[in-house]
């Protein structure tokens, strides 16, 4: 498959023809996703360099996150249902692993003090997820001596 490049002229005076080589371009890339269709450029990688822009970007996307990590504990917690043991470890892992991401991706891009902040919500959404499992293992383990007691 051929590379493609792509020149930039900038309009003015200078006649200047800027070549940008991605190889060596610094930023956070990410796949935008395409769910509109329409007779134009589509962008399969998209990389940002501006700084503040990438915070932006950043900020939104782990609110978007913790956000969806928010309302999977509030239906945990609301629901009595016991078998959820399985969805509940499903979704402890995923949260483990989200962490992870913002360690050893976001953090490069991030303020100091708002991946901080960051941490401290995400482990305090671990906690809780934590101590709902507890919770739901005390009580399968209580059912199970009182069927053991009642037989």
């Amino acid at each position: 498959m051929a590379e493609k490049h792509y020149y930039i002229y900038k309009k003015g005076n200078n006649k200047e023809i800027v070549y940008i080589d991605y190889d060596k371009l610094k930023g956070y890339n990410f796949l935008p996703k395409n769910n509109v269709k329409y007779d134009g450029i589509t962008v399969n990688k998209m990389v940002i360099i501006k700084p503040s822009m990438i915070e932006k970007v950043l900020k939104k996307k782990i609110k978007k996150k913790l956000d969806l990590y928010l309302e999977l504990i509030i239906n945990f917690i609301d629901s009595d249902d016991s078998s959820s043991n399985d969805s509940l470890r499903e979704a402890l892992n995923d949260l483990s692993r989200y962490k992870n991401i913002v360690k050893y991706k976001y953090k490069k891009y991030l303020d100091e003090k708002y991946y901080n902040i960051l941490l401290k919500k995400i482990l305090l959404l671990e906690y809780e997820l934590n101590s709902k499992l507890i919770n739901i293992n005390q009580y399968n383990y209580n059912d199970e001596i009182v069927s053991h007691r009642i037989r």
